[in-house]
């Protein structure tokens, strides 16, 4: 006997197509429901760094805000390099996501030869967090009171002083100081601001070119005397530290801190991340906390940060060859 194959009614094939409809919005987890999971800040400084310090307040207001947990994972080394790896490497969900220096970040593609990472292409901005310069700063029993009290102690030393840098940031900053003063000077570098305090508190450094939150701790402690800033002009966060504009050095280094993600995320899961952090940085405590680590608070669109950092990397390219850096 033929057996024959019962089709099902009108009723029951507008149900299924219904189903079948919601099925993806339903299912996993998708953007619409962003975020649902763990969270993971990418760090490409140690732990107890200041980069480290910066990127964990941040992970605590954003857990408040998303209702989400955040953690902090430190991946340090390569000037970064491999902190944005690991991130390019991860899933586009949006769920590892890089807190890092755009400027840093944008600074690798010409200091090294072969970058692992081209940052235009794998990265992807979410958001801007602060504008910040890197400081020139001295013992606190140093000699030099000012950047033009160092410059003349630098010239007697003859080429015999040295300095300590730590970053991308400080190395230039650094190097560009001894082309525009024309002095000579050995460089001592560090991973991390406290990593240098040994050989600052000896005198063995005759100044550093360290970050703002390292180098502003260490003035509150009584064991740095910061001489000015890279910035243009002075920061509304430290209005007592002169630009060294102002000592006729044109230096413009105003480096910024931005939120990445890989290239592939999704814009709807973007655009939420990017509205996240808006939160958290409209807070006033955290406006407050970025002050009083030497930065200016930032915010922009996603579009805004990818072309900042595309910005950056050309300027960049000058700063180094400039610096006379060579490539690693």
């Amino acid at each position: 006997m033929r057996a024959f194959l019962k089709l099902p009614n009108r009723r029951t094939l507008l149900t299924l197509v219904a189903v079948l409809a919601l099925a993806p919005v339903t299912a996993g987890a998708q953007p619409a429901d962003y975020p649902n999971n763990r969270i993971t800040f990418v760090c490409a400084f140690p732990a107890g760094s200041g980069a480290d310090i910066l990127v964990r307040y941040l992970s605590d207001k954003m857990a408040k805000v998303s209702g989400q947990t955040v953690m902090v994972e430190n991946k340090p080394g390569a000037n970064g390099n491999i902190a944005a790896e690991y991130t390019v490497r991860a899933k586009p969900d949006g769920y590892t996501v890089y807190v890092h220096s755009g400027t840093s970040t944008a600074a690798n593609m010409s200091l090294f030869k072969r970058p692992t990472v081209d940052v235009t292409k794998d990265l992807r901005g979410v958001q801007f967090i602060n504008k910040q310069p890197f400081m020139i700063a001295v013992p606190v029993n140093s000699p030099a009171k000012d950047i033009n009290d160092l410059t003349a102690l630098m010239k007697e030393r003859k080429g015999e002083g040295s300095y300590g840098v730590t970053a991308t940031s400080g190395k230039v900053l650094a190097a560009l100081y001894k082309e525009m003063a024309g002095f000579e000077a050995t460089e001592v570098s560090y991973k991390t601001g406290p990593e240098a305090l040994n050989d600052i508190s000896s005198g063995a450094l005759d100044f550093v070119a360290v970050d703002p939150v390292f180098a502003l701790a260490q003035q509150k402690a009584a064991g740095l005397r910061l001489l000015a800033v890279s910035s243009p002009e002075r920061m509304k966060a430290t209005p007592d530290i002169p630009a060294m504009t102002e000592y006729e050095l044109q230096v413009n280094q105003l480096g910024w801190w931005g939120v990445f993600v890989p290239a592939n995320t999704s814009e709807s899961v973007i655009n939420k991340l990017n509205a996240l952090f808006k939160e958290v940085l409209d807070q006033p405590e955290t406006i407050g906390f970025l002050n009083l680590n030497g930065g200016d608070v930032y915010t922009g669109s996603p579009s805004e940060v990818d072309a900042l950092l595309a910005q950056t990397v050309e300027e960049w390219r000058d700063y180094v060859q400039l610096a006379k850096i060579p490539q690693n």
